[in-house]
């Protein structure tokens, strides 16, 4: 096996808080020795269960980022048992740039697992993740929004499992989290994914959609300071009680959850965030925008709940998911 070349700047599992990187050599134009510095912080306090805490695995996604960095300053080792493993920018070429996917090589790291460590600089970083990080971790938390081109109402998600004891955990760890909603679903495209990496290593996973359109909110980061809070709670690696509000549980067991255009054109939603539709309705429409005097293509939900996400941007393309229906489960008080 061969090695990979990221080195952490800081002991990984010393007593303390450190603060440096994960550096990456990357040889390039304008640095011919140059690298990739991740920001990565580890927090450690005696023994106990391990967390690994990672934001914009997609670059332009930002309640992880903001949430992590303030963890990275607050959290002090007298206040765990365990140790806590802090990677805000996951992507960090990505999120440097604002982007989704990284500017060097195009890499989407959360469809880049287990990754290669003589690949790209995206499949380095996983592989670097896949044989190093999670190893060492009992629970991650993966934070998540809509990006630049999807919405979403605020939600933790954990997955449907063949493994049903883990599956329970996840689903336990995602109430932790305690988001507005909370779904189960069930992974239409799993392969290569982050999150697939950690339940296949029998890890629990949180992971989360806090909003969206390239930006972030007050509201949607209070959430994620919050869910993350709790979460480090629930793994027993933080000490104090739990802030938990009523949460919305939502399931999308399928593909009919979600709407695709199949078209180009002006997109106009015709349902918010959070409503009811009932299977049948229009979610959206979408107009020529290249004549007039045409009528819409009406886009239909193929199930009834409420809609979790819309396509974000006013131009939608052919393929573009335009609509999540999520299947109300129950409201927990």
């Amino acid at each position: 096996m061969k090695t990979n070349p990221i080195s952490p700047t800081i002991p990984l599992d010393q007593d303390g808080i450190h603060h440096g990187f994960l550096r990456l050599p990357y040889s390039r134009d304008d640095s011919a020795w140059g690298s990739i510095m991740i920001p990565l912080t580890v927090i450690k306090n005696g023994d106990g269960p391990t967390a690994l805490l990672t934001g914009a695995n997609h670059g332009d996604e930002y309640e992880g980022p903001v949430a992590l960095q303030e963890l990275t300053v607050t959290l002090k080792p007298e206040d765990i048992t365990g140790r806590v493993i802090i990677v805000p920018a996951f992507n960090y070429p990505a999120f440097r740039a604002g982007l989704r996917t990284s500017p060097i090589d195009k890499g989407n790291m959360n469809r880049s697992f287990p990754g290669r460590p003589d690949g790209t600089p995206t499949e380095k970083i996983a592989d670097y993740f896949q044989r190093t990080l999670l190893p060492m971790a009992d629970i991650a938390v993966d934070f998540h929004s809509g990006g630049k081109t999807l919405d979403f109402v605020p939600f933790a998600a954990a997955h449907i499992l063949d493994d049903k004891t883990l599956e329970a955990a996840c689903f336990a760890a995602m109430a932790a989290f305690n988001a507005p909603y909370s779904v189960q679903l069930l992974e239409i495209d799993n392969v290569g994914m982050y999150d697939t990496a950690v339940e296949d290593m029998g890890k629990v996973l949180v992971s989360t959609e806090l909003g969206g359109g390239g930006s972030a909110t007050a509201k949607s980061i209070a959430i994620a300071k919050k869910g993350l809070r709790n979460v480090l709670i629930h793994a027993g690696i933080l000490n104090g009680k739990m802030q938990i509000d009523p949460t919305v549980r939502l399931d999308m067991p399928d593909g009919d959850c979600f709407v695709f255009a199949q078209e180009d054109g002006l997109h106009e939603p015709m349902v918010d965030l959070g409503e009811t539709v009932s299977e049948g309705d229009i979610v959206a429409r979408i107009w020529p925008v290249d004549r007039t005097g045409l009528a819409p293509t009406e886009l239909r939900a193929k199930r009834s709940g409420i809609l979790i996400s819309r396509h974000f941007p006013g131009m939608i393309k052919a393929g573009d998911s335009t609509a999540v229906v999520g299947a109300i489960v129950d409201e927990v008080p």
